[in-house]
């Protein structure tokens, strides 16, 4: 991986270059890691990224989720550091740990979007042809859309990654950086106020 793609793919969270910490030794540099040094977490990326995009992207066989994960590994690994004991086996064996249960944690992703898909495709082919093409149907969708697009960032952030990516909380925090009980207050918070903004407009809600 050359110098300009690492940057490119390198997680927000993780400082771009560590000079000295690229040369240590790896059990060095797992130290560091371990003791909190952010040089070394940016070392670790430098060394050990393009082997956690390399097994996503085989398992996932898609760049943009590899990309994804990556991220998501080297950060999840940054914020438990704590677990990571040196000697108990490399920080690179850990990595690939990390990133077979992200892996995991993406196809099941999938796997639900697959079901949702699947299911509504089954209520709507039991449904009167007209019914789908209502015009107050189509107007509903568009007023979801246009009142989630006017929600404060985070709150929309939130529930964009729920709704259409279909996250769970704990990884919309991984994915955020934001601590699990900031994305719950955000998720409630936006909820209730789409609820009100498709009440006040006319569209039947759940979000109540």
């Amino acid at each position: 991986m050359t110098a300009q793609q690492t940057t490119a793919q390198a997680p927000a969270a993780v400082p771009l270059w560590a000079p000295a910490a690229e040369s240590l030794a790896d059990e060095d540099l797992a130290a560091g890691f371990a003791g909190g040094d952010e040089a070394c977490l940016a070392a670790a990326y430098h060394r050990w990224g393009s082997l956690v995009h390399t097994l996503a992207r085989r398992s996932l066989g898609d760049a943009s989720e590899a990309e994804d994960v990556t991220q998501i590994v080297f950060l999840a690994a940054w914020r438990g550091r704590d677990g990571f004991v040196p000697e108990r086996g490399t920080l690179s064996a850990w990595l690939v740990g990390i990133t077979r249960r992200k892996i995991a944690d993406a196809l099941s992703a999938r796997t639900r979007r697959a079901e949702l898909v699947a299911a509504a495709g089954a209520a709507m082919s039991v449904r009167a042809p007209r019914e789908a093409d209502r015009p107050e149907a189509v107007l509903d969708r568009v007023l979801v859309g246009a009142e989630l697009a006017r929600l404060p960032d985070p709150q929309r952030r939130v529930l964009s990654l729920a709704f259409y990516d279909d996250l769970t909380q704990t990884q919309v925090a991984e994915v955020t950086g934001w601590p699990l009980g900031t994305v719950k207050s955000h998720a409630r918070r936006g909820l209730h106020r789409l609820g009100r903004c498709l009440l006040a407009d006319g569209v039947q809600s759940d979000f109540r």
